[in-house]
């Protein structure tokens, strides 16, 4: 249909015909709510950003059934420019930046409340894609500030499942020191600042890691041990 025309919705679009590409099953009314899909394993809703406009969606659905929530993360992201002016359309260079799992926390933190519900489930869909964004910003040519037009997947490169508490300790970084602070995560992530304080923030809420200290300010944290599945 074009660059734009779908604007934030083409992500989302491609995602739900990707996990059913059945059109009956797309857009289902329950609980007073609308769900991206619902089959025979429960609901399915694909959700690019704006967790906070989940959390009664999902005090409804997991009430009744088991609740998938899909949420991608660009581990490899491609960039144009489009003029506001003439609409012209910039090459595409690749962003040195390569998008990582404890991105998704910032979105994550958002419904922590329902995190080990034994219903849901999370999954982080790793995606190769273009991203075309209006040079309507200030700075830097209009680039810093502008607003994001479209982003087009390219390219599915993974998917993590976040089952059960314990799934994650995927979002630990190697390199940790014992103990570690919330600038230790930062650098052994690679992550920004937002992005650190919801991931440690969430595996601390977790049981993931625990605090031990303090040093000045700052808090001591510790991985826990891990916990023995029972069959």
């Amino acid at each position: 249909m074009g660059i734009g025309t779908l604007g934030e919705k083409t992500l989302h679009a491609v995602l739900k015909y990707g996990y059913e590409p059945q059109e009956e099953n797309h857009e289902t009314k329950i609980g007073g709510y609308v769900a991206d899909i619902v089959g025979e394993n429960g609901i399915i809703e694909i959700q690019t950003q704006g967790f906070d406009r989940l959390r009664k969606k999902l005090s409804a659905f997991l009430e009744v059934c088991d609740v998938t929530v899909v949420y991608p993360v660009a581990a490899v992201k491609w960039l144009s420019w489009i003029d506001s002016e003439t609409g012209a359309i910039s090459p595409r260079r690749k962003s040195p930046r390569r998008g990582k799992l404890q991105d998704s926390c910032t979105e994550f933190y958002k419904i922590r409340n329902f995190l080990g519900h034994p219903r849901l489930h999370l999954k982080i869909v790793l995606l190769e894609l273009e991203e075309y964004r209006y040079q309507n910003g200030w700075g830097n040519g209009g680039k810093r500030g502008s607003a994001r037009c479209d982003r087009i997947p390219i390219s599915f490169l993974g998917e993590i499942s976040l089952d059960r508490l314990e799934d994650y300790r995927i979002l630990l970084p190697r390199g940790l020191p014992t103990p570690f602070t919330t600038a230790d995560f930062r650098k052994a992530a690679a992550i920004p600042p937002k992005a650190t304080q919801c991931t440690v923030n969430l595996l601390y809420r977790l049981g993931i890691i625990q605090r031990v200290g303090k040093q000045g300010r700052c808090f001591l944290y510790e991985i826990t041990a891990k916990k023995e599945v029972t069959p």
